[in-house]
């Protein structure tokens, strides 16, 4: 009876850790799909960045002068655009993203960057500056201290530097002034968006949120593109009904590629990179010249003449081929290993890929960047 046990006991234990491996490999559908309408909006706004330490715009940046002179009209004071010095001052670019679902009062993150020839913005604070988004409404207005994780320091014979002194942020630096009209759950139909589009995938969604429901409620339109009719009984609640099924973990399907970077040597492949059986052979041929000069010097009193005789060497070193099987259908630490087994470096994995790619045994794309 206790063997009988012990055997049922080591079945359970094997099949619990099946189901926590697929637990782990599946992804919730939040990250792999977006709910239609629910997405951020770009704002830009122009200002001006004041306090600087005589590290903003020179005087032959027209543009800040002219919006440093505008803006202290607008505040009451005669300003002589030719007397005016903007050493402390730099013209820069205001730059944030309206998150959804956001409300009148909430601040968000901007950054600020330099369009002048400015050379720090360090210890600058940027004044108020409207944002507008693509419709030409403003949305938020940003004012602030910057945070510029920089330094920058230098004469005219040396200069050190380290990250990029003309940009910086300001967290919390605008306060959104207006909402973007978007009624949500207004429509009992939910349309989701696949960030990587696959047939496979979307099925997989679809078939994860039926079952869970017990009712037909989603239907995928096409590789991308997944449709939820929302129930009667969540009419009134469509916020818990959208946290349901985005709670809910999908495995997703990938394709077999490879991706290599000649230019950096990196090379990354899925786990479904499969090849048919074919052999690979590396070697390195390695063709040294070197020259020298061989002086002839004639014997002392003699009519000769001395002489620059050069010589030329050629040396041509090739390493030793190995040459390598891989059976058909080996996974991806298979041929990972065969290739380190005949010492192959990344840019020579690459050339090899390349050639197994082109002899038509290599089952995945070959992407190159």
């Amino acid at each position: 009876m206790s063997k009988k046990i012990s055997k049922l006991l080591i079945a359970l234990t094997v099949v619990w850790g099946l189901l926590l491996t697929a637990h782990v490999e599946a992804s919730r559908i939040k990250e792999l799909a977006e709910l239609e309408g629910v997405r951020g909006n770009q704002l830009v706004g122009y200002g001006l960045v004041v306090g600087l330490d005589g590290t903003g715009d020179s005087a032959s940046t027209r543009f800040t002068v002219q919006s440093l002179v505008n803006m202290m009209e607008r505040l009451g004071v005669a300003v002589n655009p030719s007397l005016v010095k903007v050493d402390n001052v730099a013209a820069v670019i205001v730059t944030a993203e309206l998150p959804p679902f956001a409300r009148a009062g909430n601040t968000i993150d901007v950054s600020v960057s330099s369009i002048g020839d400015a050379d720090n913005l360090a210890g600058g604070t940027l004044l108020m500056t409207p944002l507008n988004a693509a419709d030409g409404n403003v949305y938020a207005v940003a004012q602030g201290p910057l945070v510029v994780g920089s330094l920058a320091f230098g004469g005219k014979a040396a200069r050190v530097q380290q990250n990029h002194p003309t940009s910086g942020r300001i967290p919390g630096g605008a306060f959104i002034e207006r909402e973007v009209p978007f009624v949500f759950g207004e429509n009992n139909v939910l349309n989701y968006r696949l960030k990587n589009s696959d047939f496979t995938t979307v099925s997989r969604m679809r078939d994860a949120v039926n079952q869970h429901f017990g009712t037909t409620l989603a239907r995928s339109v096409d590789g991308g593109q997944l449709k939820i009719q929302v129930p009667d009984y969540f009419r009134d609640n469509v916020v818990e009904f959208v946290a349901q099924v985005e709670q809910l973990r999908v495995t997703p399907d990938t394709l077999a590629r490879i991706v290599v970077n000649e230019r950096t040597g990196t090379i990354v492949m899925g786990e479904g990179v499969r090849i048919s059986t074919v052999a690979v052979s590396h070697g390195n041929l390695n063709l040294v010249i070197s020259e020298s000069a061989m002086v002839s010097q004639p014997l002392p009193f003699s009519e000769g003449q001395t002489v620059v005789v050069p010589q030329t060497q050629i040396e041509v070193i090739e390493e030793m081929g190995n040459l390598v099987v891989m059976e058909q259908g080996v996974s991806i630490g298979d041929v990972a290993a065969a290739l380190n087994a005949i010492g192959a470096t990344p840019r020579d994995l690459i050339a090899i890929f390349q050639a197994i790619k082109a002899s038509g045994a290599l089952y995945a794309d070959l992407v190159v960047l």
